[in-house]
């Protein structure tokens, strides 16, 4: 009941016009998940989704999350007849790598970024007990997501999932959809997760108060999201929704190319 007392104050103070700005979110953001009273605290490994996080038990859930991700690229790209070697994989906000151990030994190399090192090391460590693929490492800041574009490179599949919701605001998943169309190769695809909003009061974008509702700051609704992704000259192939599972609720699943 707290939390959703919280919730209600956080709404009605950006609903009268006292949103925060996308750079306050963004350091508040920053100030969360690298700060050192927030990392390694429970609720941190759980949002960052290490597998020692009390949420995934026995690590069976953290492991079964990546697989069914892989499973969905899989279906995605027999629909649109992807069937070239992956190459270098991206995954923009790796955290603690359940994702990072399924695509990584289809790659040639795995790019995993992330705002904090000791998640990049998880993330490495990880990869690491499951393949021999190149883990690379960069770290990037909440609010200069920008910075890494040239050290990422180029890749042929970017990845994002359970991301979208944290960040500051939804104009700011435009900079992230601009940063995954430059370092994309011609013909590759992305697959983006983010929370979709029916409209309704407490499910729509919250533009304050990040630490009190971290994976409840950015939702969309389909449609928007959809001409976000051709805004930025991607193109949309494909849509699966998932309105609930063992996580949270309201998930859309976009698989997008480049041409």
């Amino acid at each position: 009941m707290g939390s959703r007392a919280e919730d209600l104050v956080q709404r009605v103070l950006a609903r009268v016009g006292l949103a925060q700005s996308e750079s306050r979110i963004a350091a508040d953001a920053q100030d969360y998940w690298a700060s050192r009273t927030s990392v390694g605290s429970a609720s941190w490994k759980a949002n960052s989704h290490w597998r020692d996080a009390p949420v995934f038990g026995d690590g069976e859930l953290w492991y079964e999350i990546g697989e069914r991700h892989l499973e969905m690229f899989d279906r995605g790209a027999r629909a649109v007849g992807f069937d070239r070697p992956l190459g270098r994989v991206v995954e923009w906000g790796c955290g603690g790598g359940a994702n990072a151990i399924h695509f990584a030994p289809r790659a040639t190399e795995f790019v995993g970024v992330d705002v904090v090192t000791a998640t990049l090391d998880e993330c490495a460590r990880q990869v690491s007990t499951h393949s021999d693929v190149p883990f690379t490492p960069v770290l990037a800041e909440v609010a200069r997501p920008e910075r890494v574009i040239e050290e990422i490179g180029t890749c042929d599949l970017f990845l994002c999932f359970y991301l979208f919701e944290l960040i500051p605001t939804p104009e700011y998943g435009e900079r992230l959809l601009r940063i995954a169309s430059r370092v994309l190769a011609p013909g590759g695809l992305a697959l983006i997760q983010v929370k979709y909003h029916e409209g309704d009061f407490w499910s729509r974008p919250r533009r304050r108060g990040y630490r009190t509702s971290v994976a409840g700051m950015t939702t969309y609704s389909v449609p928007e999201f959809w001409d976000l992704v051709t805004r930025v000259g991607l193109r949309p192939e494909g849509l699966t929704l998932v309105p609930e599972n063992e996580l949270d609720r309201r998930y859309a699943y976009f698989l997008v190319s480049k041409d």
